[in-house]
């Protein structure tokens, strides 16, 4: 075989495979198809206006923890209020966002409470965060521009990419199932225990069908160089629970601060300050 007939067959078969990992035609659809078929993939934008209000109970698996399956509670309210709680060793660390401020609450050695404010860029990332329904869901709404980036094998299955800018001007990327449209993966920028940037990658799986909304019921995350993922796990979802603000406040310094209890056996749970002092 001449050169000439080597070469052309070379980039025959490169042709060949390059084809065969492409998305198949007829699925080559505009950034505005993708977000629509999402949308409607996971419930409807309608039905995802009506959630104010969410609350995750399940576990938590991390390399970087003491012990396995912590368990955690995590309460959504709109626009963008969060409030993070999860046990490790008997006791409760707790992080809050009211939507302008940030606090977090670690137990110290002693045992007494180390309340600590958001770092700047913790507080960049919360203000960027779409609590309840993600980047895609009535983007347009939140000032979020979409744009098709390219394809990509997530898992060994086809996805696109979407490059999310935010109001902030940050850019995350999403990824798309090329068959469910339901999300799979996103990207964001932070910072390792070093202060080094690093890009934060995030999975979704095991979908459930609550109330006719598509949530994943399993999220795993790590930076992109490193070969552990924590791994999440929601046991349990509630739509629409009473949450009241004082929750995501700025918790009390220690010895006067409001315990906060969720009734994880009511349907819906409800999430609820008790205004007792904590000796």
């Amino acid at each position: 075989m001449t050169r000439i007939a080597l070469w052309v067959l070379v980039g025959c078969l490169t042709a060949a495979v390059y084809a065969s990992e492409q998305i198949p035609e007829g699925h080559d659809l505009s950034a505005d198809q993708i977000v629509e078929k999402n949308v409607a993939a996971r419930g409807g934008l309608d039905a995802w206006r009506k959630v104010q209000t969410m609350v995750w109970v399940g576990h938590v698996d991390s390399a970087n923890s003491p012990a396995r399956d912590l368990p955690f509670i995590l309460a959504l309210k709109r626009p963008n209020k969060t409030r993070f709680e999860i046990t490790v060793l008997n006791q409760k660390t707790v992080r809050v966002f009211d939507g302008r401020e940030g606090w977090k609450a670690s137990p110290s050695g002693m045992g007494s409470g180390n309340l600590r404010p958001y770092t700047m860029d913790e507080l960049k990332s919360a203000h960027d965060e779409q609590v309840i329904d993600g980047l895609l869901i009535d983007h347009q709404a939140k000032g979020i521009d979409v744009t098709l980036d390219g394809t990509d094998k997530v898992d060994g299955h086809d996805a696109y990419r979407l490059a999310a800018k935010l109001p902030s001007g940050l850019i995350r990327h999403v990824w798309v199932d090329a068959k469910t449209f339901l999300d799979v993966k996103y990207d964001r920028k932070a910072r390792s225990a070093r202060g080094e940037p690093v890009t934060v990658e995030v999975s979704y799986s095991d979908y459930k069908n609550i109330d006719g909304l598509q949530v994943p019921y399993t999220i795993e995350s790590g930076t992109a160089a490193s070969g552990t993922r924590d791994k999440l796990t929601i046991d349990k979802v509630s739509l629409n629970p009473p949450l009241d603000d004082v929750i995501f406040a700025k918790p009390a310094s220690p010895g006067r601060r409001s315990s906060v209890s969720i009734d994880v056996d009511a349907s819906p749970p409800a999430l609820r300050a008790m205004n007792r002092p904590t000796p």
